[in-house]
């Protein structure tokens, strides 16, 4: 075939795939009227794991798995913004890695509303001012972010999904590297990028920030000034990426909390996170422990919190495999239930990542 042929061939396939696209819409969209009058969630991250999985099943490239899941995850959220005007807060200004988590579950074509505090993404869901909140939960090189947790023993709030972001450093700027004499950045990924920073730039002072966001525009609008940042605020404050994946740790990856109202269905592969509160007694925690060793439950995290109503005692935020549904995981929470001063469902998701 001769180019000419070849595109007048996509230009029909073009057209095919319009159609195709529009019609599937109209099926998601009288599904969404359905969910509307029965009083259900439009986002289903149990059926969004389905599509994913089956649409990847089928591929036999040159598409590459990643791509399809990338183009896939943006016709969902075309038909989910045509649903209802779905709002999603999240943590920190734009282009945050919190940001750009958000973007990466739910696609583009919704609105994303930035909060200042993990607090305030707990505020917005709470009181229906968004229908989803993005928060981050933990880092793999930097560990837990403890106000997420603490948040998680008041509110009323389920973790309905999660995201596994990794994550990559960029140094920003729009000077010569070796002209840099000021470097900002928010302490988490000044944490992950220690060893680099120490090697590489160590003369250089170092100024904490309360989000890259912030670091890159003060970045941009300072003279012989960097950020640790991402390369979506590369972007948004039109700064030159010195350097890209200047992370200590090659796997380094945070986990993000999709917060909502309503658990999903199982799925087969779940994840469920709990939170308990142990009797001040010898042993509380080994026996606490003893039903997921009975029903052969494996435990991914186990995690304490000062209790704040109480000095000296201790909430253990716990995640598992499978969902609360499950018999053999209700049957352990039953009997945790028992043996604990109080016992907490956080939620239970799919655990795709």
């Amino acid at each position: 075939m001769s180019l000419a042929d070849h595109r007048k061939a996509i230009d029909k396939l073009d057209h095919k795939i319009v159609e195709l696209l529009n019609e599937r819409t109209k099926h998601v969209l009288e599904i969404g009227a359905i969910k509307i009058k029965n009083g259900e969630e439009i986002y289903a991250p149990h059926r969004e794991l389905a599509v994913l999985e089956r649409v990847i099943k089928i591929n036999q490239g040159p598409i590459t798995n990643e791509s399809l899941r990338a183009i896939y995850r943006e016709v969902m959220s075309s038909a989910l913004s045509l649903e209802k005007t779905m709002v999603i807060a999240y943590f920190g200004p734009e282009a945050t890695y919190t940001h750009q988590a958000a973007i990466r579950r739910f696609g583009a074509s919704l609105t994303y509303t930035p909060q200042k505090t993990i607090a305030d993404v707990f505020t917005e869901v709470s009181k229906g001012r968004a229908d989803y909140g993005v928060v981050p939960v933990e880092n793999s090189t930097e560990g837990i972010v403890t106000h997420t947790l603490d948040m998680l023993v008041d509110s009323d709030l389920k973790i309905v999904s999660q995201i596994v972001l990794p994550i990559q450093h960029c140094l920003l700027s729009n000077s010569p590297r070796d002209q840099i004499k000021k470097l900002y950045s928010h302490p988490q990924p000044l944490g992950q990028c220690r060893a680099w920073l120490q090697a590489h730039l160590a003369h250089v002072e170092i100024q904490e920030t309360s989000s890259t966001t912030r670091a890159a525009q003060l970045a941009a609008n300072e003279p012989h000034a960097a950020a640790l940042a991402s390369s979506l605020a590369a972007e948004k404050y039109s700064l030159k990426i010195l350097e890209s994946d200047v992370q200590d740790s090659s796997s380094n990856a945070t986990r993000f909390l999709v917060l909502g109202r309503q658990c999903s269905p199982p799925t087969g592969k779940d994840r469920t996170s709990l939170m308990i509160s142990l009797a001040h007694e010898a042993g509380a925690l080994h026996k606490a422990l003893a039903p997921f060793r009975k029903y052969r439950i494996n435990m991914t995290k186990i995690e304490s919190r000062p209790n704040k109503r109480k000095a000296w005692e201790y909430f253990f935020f716990v995640d598992c495999d499978g969902h609360i549904a499950d018999p053999k995981l209700a049957k352990a929470t039953a009997q945790l239930a028992r043996d604990c001063a109080y016992l907490k469902v956080l939620g239970s998701y799919p655990n795709a990542e």
